[in-house]
């Protein structure tokens, strides 16, 4: 077993939402690696070679009036994750059609059922963005078409636009244990049409039919020009990881570039839009 030593950080949050997808989201960024969400907020572990004294201070959710936000850390040794994450994580259900579990989970009877090896990574399919991105998934015809799955955390939409009948499929994120853990996800899932890739949007070479980014609005702003380059005219834009308040503004960047808005999910105040190109 690893000896390696961790740094656990147990966060109380209130009001618990949007609070705690928003903290996991900038510990992210700061390095940490793996996150459990508890019912009084969230615990989260860096590795302690890659801890500093300071590494709370970008965290910018910390400084907000909207929330009252408290922690205690201390150093752990050998954690057992597989352990953590079956105390964890329960299996979800979309729309009676799409089943997302992990192995240890009985299988469901459902049109599509997605096994996924639940290390600390995102898209598990608890989150509400996840959740919405499944459902349009769900709902497009995805037969033959490429796809892009931009932030692909678990790798969970890749396989199911693959279920879908899409392919090829390109699954690109910037963070090597979303990049590890989605190389298993596939393989577990046997599928054979999605190439995973760590990187983020300077990466990107082909064109595609489909394009899935399922990232935080700072990023998708940054990065939303390379995306509609990359999308073949007539091609489908699917776009989550922001709230109500971003829509205009989200809205506004790909009227830029002529695109067609044509779809809103809503869930506990997360959106997910579509757009044609």
């Amino acid at each position: 077993m690893s000896n390696t030593i961790y740094i656990g950080y147990y966060f109380k949050v209130k009001p618990l939402k949007p609070a705690v997808e928003i903290l996991i989201a900038e510990l992210g960024y700061a390095g940490f690696e793996s996150f459990v969400e508890t019912e009084e907020g969230a615990t989260a572990y860096i590795q302690k070679d890659e801890w500093n004294e300071n590494i709370l201070e970008d965290i910018q959710i910390l400084n907000s009036d909207e929330f009252e936000i408290t922690h205690t850390f201390e150093n752990i040794e050998q954690i057992n994750w597989n352990a953590e994450w079956e105390k964890n994580f329960n299996p979800i259900v979309v729309d009676d059609i799409c089943a997302v579990r992990a192995p240890f989970h009985d299988k469901f009877d459902t049109k599509y059922d997605i096994i996924i090896e639940p290390k600390m990574s995102f898209g598990t399919g608890h989150h509400e963005t996840t959740h919405m991105m499944i459902q349009h998934i769900l709902k497009n015809d995805f037969k033959n078409k490429s796809v892009l799955d931009m932030g692909c955390g678990t790798g969970v939409l890749a396989i199911l636009a693959e279920l879908k009948g899409a392919k090829p499929i390109d699954a690109i994120d910037y963070d090597n244990w979303c990049y590890l853990n989605s190389l298993e996800n596939v393989e577990r899932n046997n599928r054979k049409h999605i190439t995973v890739i760590e990187g983020d949007a300077s990466v990107l070479k082909n064109k595609y039919d489909v394009i899935i980014a399922n990232i935080n609005r700072n990023i998708l702003m940054q990065d939303l020009a390379t995306y509609i380059s990359c999308l073949n005219k007539g091609g489908m834009l699917f776009l989550s990881g922001f709230y109500n308040e971003d829509i205009t503004m989200i809205k506004a960047e790909c009227e830029k570039y002529l695109l067609k808005f044509e779809e809103k999910l809503e869930r506990n105040n997360w959106v997910s839009l579509k757009f044609l190109n």
